[in-house]
């Protein structure tokens, strides 16, 4: 396709290997972040020394402090990485430009509010067109070129099919899809399963407790997901089970290690502290348990999760008041 500047909205680990990805396939890139010491340290040191240090920057990624820049104003694209709870404030920033086409690459839900990120755009700045991207995809294996497939959905084709193929590359396979709001919320509840999964391994309950947990943390997702206008299938796919079993299986998932210290008797803010990033799924839960409680779904390992993390019960017991659950039928 035609190489034209993008502009990106977040510099940590995911935005910086979104970045990097694009630069590869040739097109400019101007990579921001509201951290103007971090852009600077990313000029300097041509790498994302925080979060990626062992990939260096393209020389067509560049960082900037503001959008203040002629050639930023070239472009029609914008790819959001920054996390949920900051949408709404950077889309404010957005208003007085003439961008074409919204990427979302966020995953949870508005706090307070329970909006999806596609629903925030709307609000803020009315019928752009706008896609979502989520997958199986860890940032660092991103970065390093490792072969990655992740799921584009949009609303209209022709959206979804113009990022799909700003992005696709040899070893970056971009599928497009149209249920947005499937995309979104297997994204964002995956994180709230991978806490549970770090908490279950971290108490040393095997594989056969990890296996039983992803299971009904998918139904989990899949009625959630139904109830909010998704389509079931979605959930089979790689934004669904895909990412699932991925964030609740591998270390490098920020939302499982919480888990899994929280798990050895780390107080929430310590283990906040230790693994220093971002962790989605500690606010999705709140706002997943919300949803959940409006709609009149049934989520247990979600309604454990969100105890645990606010200290109304140990990791113990919250596995234990699972287990403790009545027989049911597993299609009920």
């Amino acid at each position: 396709m035609q190489k034209h500047p993008v502009l990106i909205l977040g510099a940590g680990s995911w935005g910086t290997a979104l970045a990097i990805t694009l630069s590869r396939n040739q097109h400019p890139v101007y990579l921001w972040d509201t951290d103007t010491a971090h852009i600077r340290d990313l000029r300097k040191n041509r790498c994302n020394q925080r979060h990626i240090p062992s990939v260096d920057l393209p020389e067509n990624l560049i960082p900037i402090e503001s959008f203040s820049n002629l050639a930023v104003e070239e472009c029609r694209d914008v790819i959001i990485t920054v996390p949920c709870q900051a949408l709404r404030d950077v889309l404010q920033q957005l208003k007085n430009n003439h961008y074409e086409r919204v990427c979302l690459a966020c995953k949870g839900f508005e706090p307070g509010t329970q909006k999806l990120g596609h629903q925030v755009v709307h609000d803020c700045l009315g019928e752009i067109p706008t896609a979502v991207l989520s997958g199986p995809s860890f940032a660092t294996e991103v970065a390093r070129g490792l072969p990655t497939a992740v799921t584009i959905a949009a609303q209209d084709n022709t959206t979804a099919r113009h990022f799909s193929d700003l992005f696709h590359s040899e070893v970056f396979r971009a599928y497009t899809h149209h249920d947005v709001i499937g995309v979104e919320v297997g994204g964002a509840v995956k994180n709230v399963m991978a806490i549970a999964a770090g908490i279950a391994d971290g108490l040393g309950y095997g594989s056969n407790t990890r296996a039983a947990l992803i299971t009904r943390g998918l139904a989990e997702i899949i009625r959630l997901g139904s109830a909010l206008g998704a389509r079931q299938e979605t959930f089979m796919g790689l934004a669904g089970l895909g990412d699932l079993v991925l964030t609740c299986t591998d270390d490098q998932s920020r939302n499982r290690r919480l888990g899994l210290l929280m798990a050895k008797g780390l107080e929430l803010e310590d283990a906040i502290y230790q693994i220093g990033q971002t962790i989605e799924g500690i606010r999705t839960a709140t706002e997943v348990y919300a949803l959940a409680s409006r709609h009149q779904i049934e989520m247990p390992i979600t309604e454990q999760v969100v105890r645990v993390l606010n200290q109304e019960a140990s990791p113990h017991d919250a596995v234990q008041a699972l287990l403790a659950r009545e027989p049911k039928s597993e299609l009920g």
